[in-house]
C-alpha cells in the first residue's frame, strides 16, 4: 500500500471523554440527508421510587473513532474533495479536513443506524492522519479507506476500534490447534477480558481488555503457564509503516525533481541562455523543415517526458477529482502546463508544414512549473516529517524497560525484574534510580529526590518529591531512589493525553482558515473559467 505514496492511518475507538470537548466544524445540510429528530427521554426510579425523567445518552456512549493519515494534499481543494466523498457516504454525518494538518474527523450517530454510520472525522496535513467516529456495525474501516482512495488519495489502516485497551502479543513456539484453545479458553477465565483473536500463520494473539482489572503482563503468564514452557510471549514488533511510507515517498520526490531537472535544465538553457551566445544561437536558429528550427524540435522533445512520465501524477489527480465534481490543486497544475504544452505543439506544427508562420514555443513554461511544484512538494514533505518526528520524540520521552519490585506482607522488597515499560499495569510498584526516567504517572510510597519535570511542565528547577508525591512519566529522577505506585499507564499516562492534545489541536480549524477553505472550493473553478474564456478570446 505504500507503493504509491500515500498514507493514511485508523484510530478507531469509544471517543465519549477523549473527544468530547474537541471543536467540531459545523453541521452541513444537504437536501438529501434527513433531519434527526429529538430523542425521547427515558424515565427511570431513583432513591424511594421517585420518577426522574433523564435524556438518552446511549448515542454519546457509542460513539465511535477512527483515526485517519491522508498523505498527498497540497491545497484546501484537496481537503474539501476528501471531505466531500466522506460526507457523501452512506450514514455520514459530518466531516471535517484540515489541508495544513493532514488529518481527518467524521461525525456520526449510532443511535440512526439505518441511516448514519459516520459522526466525524477531522483530517490532519502535518501528521498524515485521520480520524473518523464511525459504527462498525454498519461500515467498516475498509470501506472508509476505499471511499477516500477514490478521491485520488492511498491509504493504509494503522489502527481501528478498541485498541486504547488493547494490545498484541506475539507467542514464539508450537502454536498448534490445541494450545490455540487452550491459550484462547485460559484468557478467557481472566477477570477483564473482553475479546480475544488470535492468529495461527502470524502468531498473534491481540486481547481487548480493561486496565483496572487486567493487564498485558498477566496475558504473557497466563500464555506461557499454559504452554507447560514451550510457549514464550513478548508484545508483538510495532510496524514502522507510517515512516517507512514517508522515507520512501521523500525519496520518490526526491527522484522525480532530479529526473525532471534533467530534461528541464537543458530547455530552459536553450530557450533562454543559449539564445544570446553566438555560434549555439545560429545551431539552434538553423531550419529543418520550413519554419520548423533545431532548438524548437529540442525543446519539445526534451519536455515531453516531464510532461506526461514526470507529470503523470497531477494528471491522475486531475481526473480523480473532476469525476467527484471539484477542482483541486492537480487541476490547475495539469490546465496550466497542458496549455503551455499543447500551445507550444501548435506553434512547432505550423512551423513545421507552413514557410511563413513565425510563432514563439513555452515548452520551457510547462517543464519548469512542474519542476518548481515537484521541488515544493519535496520540501513540503520533509516539513510534515519534522512535525511527526516532533510528536514521537515526545512519546520517546519514556523509558523503554522499567524495574518492577515486589513488597511482602511487612512492607519489605523481596524481588526485582527489569519488563518492558509497555507492561507496567495499575498499582504496580515501580523502582526508579537516580539520573534514571519516570516509567509511569503514580505517586511516591517510599524515598525522597528531586525530579527535573522540564521536558513536560516546562519548569527548569527540579521538583522535590517525597512520600504521597505525583510524579510524571518521562520526568527525570536527579538524585535519590524513588519507589513510585503507577496509577495511569498506557493512553491514560500524561505522555499520551499531551500527545493527543497536539493531535486535536493540528486537528482543529480557526476560523480564518474555515473562511479561506471556503473560498478555495470555488477559487479553482474560477480560474480555469477564467482561463478558457481568455484563450478562446485570444483564439
Amino acid at each position: 500500500m505504500v507503493s504509491k505514496g500515500f498514507l493514511m492511518s485508523c484510530l478507531g475507538g469509544v471517543g465519549r471523554e477523549v473527544f468530547a470537548s474537541r471543536s467540531l466544524s459545523p453541521r452541513p445540510h444537504y437536501p438529501s440527508m434527513p433531519k434527526y429528530p429529538r430523542r425521547k427521554s427515558t424515565v427511570e426510579v431513583v432513591g424511594g421510587g421517585d420518577l426522574e425523567a433523564t435524556p438518552e445518552t446511549a448515542e454519546e456512549e457509542e460513539k465511535r473513532v477512527a483515526l485517519f493519515s491522508v498523505v498527498g494534499m497540497v491545497c484546501a481543494a484537496c481537503a474539501g474533495s476528501v471531505e466531500k466523498a466522506i460526507k457523501r457516504l452512506p450514514g455520514i454525518h459530518d466531516a471535517a479536513v484540515d489541508v495544513l494538518n493532514d488529518r481527518a474527523q467524521v461525525i456520526f450517530y449510532p443511535a440512526f443506524v439505518s441511516v448514519r454510520c459516520v459522526r466525524k472525522a477531522l483530517v490532519a496535513l502535518a501528521t498524515e492522519e485521520a480520524e473518523v467516529r464511525y459504527d462498525p456495525r454498519i461500515v467498516s474501516a475498509n470501506q472508509l479507506m476505499e471511499a477516500v482512495e477514490d478521491t485520488g488519495f492511498e491509504a493504509i489502516l494503522v489502527t481501528t476500534g478498541e485498541d486504547i485497551n488493547r494490545i498484541e502479543l506475539k507467542v514464539d513456539g508450537p502454536f498448534s490447534t490445541r494450545y490455540i484453545s487452550m491459550v484462547n479458553s485460559s484468557l478467557q477465565a481472566l477477570p477483564g477480558v473482553d475479546d480475544i483473536n488470535i492468529d495461527p500463520v502470524l502468531h498473534k494473539v491481540t486481547i481487548s481488555y480493561k486496565p483496572d482489572q487486567t493487564g498485558p503482563r498477566n496475558f504473557i503468564e497466563i500464555i506461557e503457564s499454559t504452554g507447560s514452557g514451550q510457549l514464550k510471549a513478548s508484545i508483538y514488533p510495532e510496524v514502522r509503516g507510517k515512516g517507512l511510507h514517508r522515507h520512501e515517498e521523500i525519496n520518490q520526490y526526491y527522484q522525480c525533481f532530479l529526473w525532471s531537472l534533467v530534461f528541464t535544465i537543458p530547455v530552459f538553457l536553450t530557450s533562454m541562455v543559449f539564445m544570446y551566445i553566438p555560434g549555439i544561437k545560429e545551431a539552434l536558429d538553423k531550419k529543418i523543415v520550413n519554419m520548423l528550427k533545431v532548438g524548437e524540435l529540442l525543446r519539445w522533445i526534451l519536455s515531453t517526458p516531464v510532461q506526461f512520465i514526470i507529470g503523470r501524477r497531477f494528471y491522475v489527480g486531475a481526473y480523480k477529482a473532476l469525476r467527484h465534481g471539484s477542482a483541486n490543486m492537480d487541476v490547475l497544475i495539469a490546465l496550466g502546463t497542458n496549455a503551455a504544452y499543447f500551445y507550444s505543439v501548435y506553434t512547432v506544427l505550423r512551423a513545421a508544414t507552413s514557410p511563413n508562420f513565425m510563432g514563439t514555443d513555452f515548452f520551457e513554461t510547462s517543464s519548469m512549473l512542474i519542476s518548481f511544484i515537484l521541488l515544493g512538494k519535496y520540501l513540503e514533505i520533509l516539513a510534515k516529517g519534522k512535525t511527526s518526528e516532533a510528536i514521537a520524540k515526545l512519546m520517546n520521552l519514556a523509558p523503554e524497560t522499567a524495574i518492577l519490585i515486589s513488597y511482602d506482607n511487612e512492607g519489605n522488597v523481596i524481588s526485582e525484574r527489569e519488563i518492558d515499560s509497555r507492561l507496567i499495569q495499575k498499582n504496580d510498584i515501580i523502582k526508579v534510580m537516580p539520573g534514571g526516567k519516570v516509567a509511569s504517572d503514580g505517586f511516591v510510597i517510599w524515598g525522597q529526590s528531586h525530579v527535573n519535570e522540564s521536558m513536560i511542565t516546562g519548569e527548569s528547577r527540579p521538583v522535590a518529591k517525597r512520600k504521597g508525591d505525583i510524579v510524571i512519566g518521562g520526568s527525570v529522577n536527579e538524585n535519590g531512589v524513588l519507589h513510585i505506585c503507577a496509577t495511569h499507564v498506557g493512553s491514560e499516562s500524561a505522555l499520551s493525553q499531551i500527545v493527543r492534545l497536539v493531535e486535536s489541536a493540528q486537528m482543529a480549524k480557526a476560523p480564518v482558515q474555515k473562511f479561506a477553505d471556503r473560498i478555495s472550493k470555488y477559487f479553482v473553478p474560477l480560474v480555469s473559467y477564467y482561463a478558457s474564456s481568455c484563450s478562446a478570446l485570444l483564439l
